[in-house]
């Protein structure tokens, strides 16, 4: 994997690169659908490439290790082919879910023994099985198995956690090394800085991450309940240490108004279900605001979803009273319209970021444009 950085904005730190992978090239900034067990939920793989303009997804080890577990993803030739998705393919560790499964769970220093939501089995996640479900998943970037440690947290505990953190990533290391992957492909390997909200520990984290010299770099334990200020001040901190000249990961954020201004603070990537998942509900992001489409006041508004939204069809195609009304009907058309205008929305947002990072006024159009995102229709 090789990541060229092209242009950063002299007003602030908002980057454009490309990152290069074997499966293609990746231009950044960049924000990645989440696909957790082999789809991203209601789109189809035409879709994604042809409608959403997507150039790398996210699949999720702890899901598909459950199921359709590891044999049968060997068997397929891995996720690319299993799903019949051509472009690069990230994986998480499978640490946040393990996060999650806080009642299900029990963390030493061997990694997370934890109790399948399916049927209560008992698994074992080390940093050495998470790369090697991942190996098999065969994703372009696996990341570090990490502790996300919850917000708020005592700081005794998020630095332990953080130090735990860093000795599991010396396993990755040291398996990444010792291995390799299975497709015939390159794989990279991203380590997370963790550390919770304390500054200190954060750029404690961040520069024993940078030591480690991995192809890219991820910031995790962020979007986990704390306020967007802290989000913001962290992900600066550790932008300012972590290599210019490798990616930077910001994971699981976040709404559209967060990635502008992460992105002015120096991170290259993103991923989050919120497009999809809101949109399930009817939830749609818009230059001109939020749109609940649920609500009576679209019944008999004829204008497209979204009157500007380059790159996005079905901001065009479809009426905000029709999508209201399949919505009212429960018709699977309705949300699976409002997840690919949402995640089309996303990927035309960091298009167009990139291309002002590159014209130098990044920073005029970021002031400009975020008002509208944030204003609730």
């Amino acid at each position: 994997m090789q990541f060229k950085l092209h242009h950063t904005d002299q007003q602030t730190d908002a980057r454009a690169g490309t990152l290069t992978t074997d499966h293609g090239e990746i231009p950044t900034p960049i924000f990645m659908p989440v696909g957790t067990i082999g789809t991203v939920k209601g789109i189809h793989q035409t879709e994604l490439k042809e409608q959403v303009r997507a150039k790398i997804i996210l699949g999720n080890t702890y899901h598909l290790y459950l199921r359709p577990g590891m044999e049968t993803m060997e068997a397929a030739g891995g996720l690319h082919r299993f799903m019949n998705w051509e472009g690069p393919i990230l994986t998480d560790s499978g640490g946040y879910q393990v996060f999650s499964l806080a009642h299900r769970r029990k963390i030493t220093e061997e990694g997370a023994t934890f109790a399948s939501h399916i049927d209560g089995s008992k698994h074992l996640f080390s940093p050495e099985s998470s790369l090697g479900i991942q190996r098999s998943i065969g994703a372009d970037i696996v990341m570090a198995f990490d502790e996300c440690p919850p917000y708020p947290s005592e700081r005794k505990y998020a630095e332990n956690s953080m130090h735990l953190t860093h000795r599991w990533l010396e396993r990755c290391v040291a398996f990444m090394q010792e291995t390799a992957p299975k497709y015939g492909h390159s794989q990279a390997l991203f380590p997370i800085v963790q550390g919770s909200s304390y500054d200190d520990l954060r750029r404690q984290s961040a520069e024993f991450i940078a030591g480690q010299d991995q192809p890219g770099n991820a910031i995790g334990g962020l979007s986990v309940g704390e306020p967007t200020e802290d989000m913001y001040r962290i992900s600066k901190l550790c932008c300012d240490i972590l290599p210019q000249d490798k990616p930077r990961y910001l994971m699981g954020v976040g709404t559209p108004a967060n990635l502008l201004e992460c992105i002015s603070r120096g991170v290259d990537m993103f991923d989050c279900v919120l497009p999809t998942r809101n949109a399930r509900h009817g939830v749609l992001y818009t230059r001109q605001g939020i749109i609940q489409i649920k609500n009576a006041r679209w019944r008999n508004d004829f204008s497209p979803i979204d009157a500007r939204t380059d790159g996005a069809p079905t901001s065009q195609a479809h009426t905000k009273a029709y999508l209201h009304h399949l919505f009212r009907v429960n018709e699977l058309l309705g949300p699976q319209i409002a997840s690919l205008h949402n995640l089309a929305f996303y990927l035309a947002l960091v298009t167009e970021a990139r291309e002002h990072i590159l014209q130098g006024d990044f920073a005029r159009w970021k002031a400009e444009v975020i008002p509208g995102l944030e204003k609730r229709l």
